[in-house]
């Protein structure tokens, strides 16, 4: 009984973003309304190259489902790996001191609700999906790109675009949208979720939902299984020093 009632307020609140959000409700989104991100594409450089310390020990970050089983619905292979800074209210303090030009970056970073590196794996494609509420938009910093680029992609409402390394893209992931990497070579974003602007007061209730949402169960789940990760972690990481 409650989950209907709390799936009903979502719904209601979803069309209420449609009608009051402060940023097209397109699938592709121009960057008008996020001045920070200029200024962290501007330091993709020195992300990168934190980045590059993290795939040293590639082969030990955990796959996407194994964080996320909501995921196993999408992949069930070692080819989705994430490196997790936040998530929906979760911060990982280690996964940070281990990158803090990107810390750094992210701290300046207003609405932010998720932040992690994502590792496509060569030939790794996502099936057309949807996200679940359009609270928030999606944000992708392109900081590996294997050549030729146009082999690496994402679709989202029937049009594509394709990574520009240091360039960032936003769109809504409540859009029918799938991602792919036909390359040999990880690619690798800078994957965001960032609260929708919406216009007040209507902006207290989307922010409500996405509190809601962070009490979740499956969000729950997940931050004790990145805990659990990070354990394991930290006693491999001590083994081999």
């Amino acid at each position: 009984m409650i989950r209907k009632y709390v799936r009903k307020v979502v719904h209601w609140t979803e069309r209420k973003n449609r009608q009051y959000s402060l940023v097209p409700m397109t699938p592709f989104i121009t960057d008008e309304k996020f001045p920070w991100a200029p200024l962290i594409e501007a330091r993709w450089q020195e992300i990168r190259s934190e980045l590059n310390t993290v795939l040293s020990y590639r082969d030990d970050l955990p796959n996407f489902q194994d964080i996320s089983q909501e995921q196993r619905a999408l992949t069930q292979d070692d080819q989705w790996k994430t490196f997790i800074f936040y998530g929906y209210g979760f911060k990982s303090a280690d996964n940070l001191r281990r990158c803090p030009k990107t810390a750094e970056a992210l701290a300046g970073i207003p609405g932010l609700t998720t932040a992690f590196f994502s590792v496509f794996g060569p030939k790794k494609r996502l099936p057309v999906h949807r996200g679940p509420y359009n609270g928030v938009v999606r944000y992708h910093l392109a900081l590996k790109i294997p050549d030729p680029a146009e082999s690496c992609g994402v679709e989202v409402g029937g049009e594509t675009r394709h990574w520009r390394e240091g360039e960032g893209v936003f769109f809504d992931d409540t859009y029918p949208h799938s991602a792919w990497n036909e390359t040999e070579e990880d690619r690798v974003v800078l994957f965001l979720d960032i609260v929708r602007p919406v216009r007040f007061p209507f902006s207290i209730l989307n922010r409500l939902v996405i509190w809601t949402i962070s009490q979740s169960p499956f969000i729950k789940s997940a931050r004790r299984n990145q805990e659990a990760w990070e354990e394991r972690f930290e006693q491999l990481r001590a083994g081999q020093a």
